[in-house]
């Protein structure tokens, strides 16, 4: 069935609208019939992830002549967006992958590092990024990795706690501290490709919802990297994760975007569908309405993800609307699922039907990548200091 957004889609050139069909029609063709396995299966299905690089979407900003797209931050955000539309587990792939890995090594790689693993990154290998540790959640800074200078290079040993796409990657970001004496300015970042020895990607965790997206523990236990894999300059990981982070949250803006035009267009098509009282429950004025709140709802979180994509694309300032864009995307991600959980009714509550599903897979954007009282500090900060 051909997809139904709640409003068209606005400030997309032709170029950029085409693009976005592109992928949609891809996710609801090859990913839609695959989601209730993947979800039951907690992994994603044999074959998925290669075809995703072959459409050119784990490489969207790496320039051409590294084996990319050469595209911008904004087509990132299309994807992710059109991808969660079916099924915002899949988009986590792409959205760690793009807006994460790729964006740290474009800014921060040396010029031997992004020649040697961007074309890798484009092509066949997946990347994830390892901040978050057990104690070290929203104080992201308070974490215990270690990294200890040797002969050629160093040793890492501690352990990280739920790093998306673990299972999958092949090149992990690793943020670990040089000098525990120094506080945050003693964080460091890492290259590790996976098969080093003494690193190990420990269990899955079995999560609420984006359960095909792989959230893993890694191991460090004496794992030696070589001075070829310092990203950056030491004691500048704080810096590193910051940057990128603030431009990872417009990604997981798209994504709770994308969520909930997904839940609107199956609540619209089960509202016509659905006959009660003799007619269809669409024309009852309750549900009308209903659906009128979450369409104007989808469209103003259309419009902040939009504009802070296109904030960071022009050069401009963007960190308080990256935060507010998470913020309120998430709330809305969460209302639409819910209401449509309502609209379906009792078949909303079970899961032969796809609405739990969206309610289960929104929740994780009010805590992912900044917690949304973090992202509340943020702006508060960032309004009440420039008025």
């Amino acid at each position: 069935m051909a997809h139904v957004n709640p409003t068209p889609l606005t400030q997309l050139s032709e170029e950029e609208s085409l693009f976005y069909a592109t992928v949609r029609q891809f996710a609801e063709e090859v990913i839609a019939p695959q989601v209730r396995a993947m979800d039951s299966e907690q992994q994603f299905a044999d074959g998925l992830g290669e075809r995703i690089f072959d459409l050119g979407l784990m490489g969207i900003e790496v320039p051409e002549e590294l084996g990319g797209a050469g595209g911008s931050f904004f087509d990132a955000v299309l994807a992710i967006e059109a991808i969660s539309t079916v099924d915002p587990a899949v988009a986590v792939l792409v959205d760690v992958h793009n807006t994460l890995v790729i964006s740290v090594l474009r800014r921060w790689g040396s010029q031997a590092q992004q020649r040697h693993w961007l074309p890798r990154l484009a092509t066949d290998t997946v990347g994830a990024y390892a901040l978050s540790e057990a104690g070290s959640g929203s104080d992201a800074f308070a974490l215990q990795t270690r990294a200890e200078a040797v002969a050629g290079g160093f040793r890492l040993n501690g352990r990280k706690l739920w790093i998306s796409n673990a299972r999958e990657a092949g090149l992990f970001i690793v943020f670990a501290t040089l000098d525990p004496g120094a506080g945050y300015r003693g964080i460091t970042a890492f290259l590790v490709e996976k098969g080093t020895a003494g690193f190990t990607v420990g269990r899955k965790e079995d999560k609420l919802g984006i359960r095909a997206s792989s959230t893993c523990e890694l191991i460090f236990d004496g794992c030696e990297v070589s001075q070829e894999s310092l990203l950056g300059e030491p004691g500048k990981g704080y810096k590193i994760a910051i940057e990128t982070l603030n431009e990872g949250r417009i990604g997981i803006g798209a994504q709770m975007l994308g969520l909930a035009e997904g839940a609107w267009g199956h609540a619209a098509r089960y509202a016509r569908e659905r006959r009660q009282f003799g007619k269809p429950i669409a024309e009852f004025q309750a549900v009308r309405f209903t659906l009128a709140e979450m369409a104007t709802e989808i469209e103003a979180a259309r419009l902040m993800v939009y504009n802070a994509a296109r904030l960071k694309d022009a050069g401009q300032p963007y960190v308080r609307q990256a935060a507010m864009t998470k913020l309120f995307t998430s709330q809305v991600a969460e209302r639409v699922a819910s209401q449509c959980v309502e609209i379906f009714g009792g078949n909303g509550f079970v899961r032969d039907y796809p609405a739990e599903k969206y309610y289960r897979d929104a929740k994780v954007g009010k805590i992912y990548e900044g917690t949304s009282n973090m992202q509340l500090a943020t702006i508060a900060k960032q309004v009440l200091t420039s008025r």
